[in-house]
């Protein structure tokens, strides 16, 4: 999440419709309703090109799916659904096609070809409207996200419960670490940075049996420290608040193009165009 004052955005979640993390089935099912499953690029061609490219990759960064409350302390980091709905059908008709950071990492380090114009949507923390708002929206593309999970929000109520993150799983959603706690790693000390880098990889492990080959770093904040206890963790890659497109130059510090709640379609397109990604 951007900025440091979370103990606020926190508090003003559990204002958005009482409790979401207990949930609703039928919404909650409503997630994964689709014709068919979704198509991962390595289904669609298997076929290697002649081998590693730097191709760049918009990565967005999404965190809140809806309207921010009355007194919201970072409503920029709130879209709302008919937002997000606009700028999924704009990037379709443009062309683009949604990837995970696994495919984008195989296509930078093995050669595995991916869809024209390929796209990862990413979302930070871990909030109920991710699965009940943007995951939707994207299975009707057959598209999926990366949930980038503070593993702590699963036990909030406007959070996502192991169960419900498991309900993106099998919507073809790639789950990463975003910590334990989502501390600013740069203040702490060693234990604490190993705990929170390499036990919330290990904490995702166990409660989900997926890789969590990448981490997101919290608010953004990094150093050579920092850095150097993902790669010890073993990570494969890492995702800064950095605007750029990502490119396989430092795996560790993948650049990502913030979406804001100010920004709508003509604002997400030109931050593309701006960053040189077609549009």
């Amino acid at each position: 999440m951007v900025g440091t004052s979370l103990v606020a955005l926190v508090a003003a979640l559990t204002l958005l419709g009482g409790s979401p993390g207990n949930g609703n089935a039928r919404a909650q099912a409503a997630a994964l309703a689709t014709p068919k499953p979704i198509t991962r690029p390595q289904q669609r061609a298997q076929v290697a090109l002649a081998g590693p490219t730097s191709d760049p990759i918009p990565i967005l960064m999404y965190h809140v799916v809806a309207d921010p409350p009355a007194g919201a302390p970072f409503p920029e980091l709130y879209v709302s659904g008919t937002a997000f709905a606009g700028q999924v059908a704009w990037l379709a008709r443009h062309g683009y096609h949604a990837v995970s950071l696994q495919d984008a990492y195989d296509h930078w380090r093995l050669g595995r070809r991916l869809p024209a114009r390929p796209i990862v949507f990413s979302f930070d923390d871990g909030y109920h409207s991710q699965l009940v708002t943007a995951a939707p929206i994207l299975r009707r593309r057959h598209w999926a996200g990366v949930l980038n999970l503070e593993v702590r929000n699963t036990t909030h109520s406007w959070g996502l419960s192991p169960r419900q993150v498991r309900l993106l799983l099998a919507s073809g959603w790639e789950i990463d670490a975003h910590t334990l706690t989502h501390p600013d790693l740069t203040q702490v000390d060693d234990a604490r940075l190993t705990q929170e880098v390499a036990g919330s990889r290990s904490a995702i492990r166990k409660m989900l049996h997926v890789p969590a080959a990448f981490f997101c770093y919290p608010a953004g904040r990094l150093d050579d420290r920092v850095v150097a206890a993902v790669r010890a963790a073993g990570y494969l890659g890492a995702t800064t608040t950095a605007p750029g497109l990502a490119r396989p130059t430092d795996m560790f510090r993948l650049s990502r193009v913030r979406i804001d709640r100010s920004d709508g379609v003509a604002g997400l397109a030109a931050k593309l165009r701006a960053l040189g990604s077609p549009s």
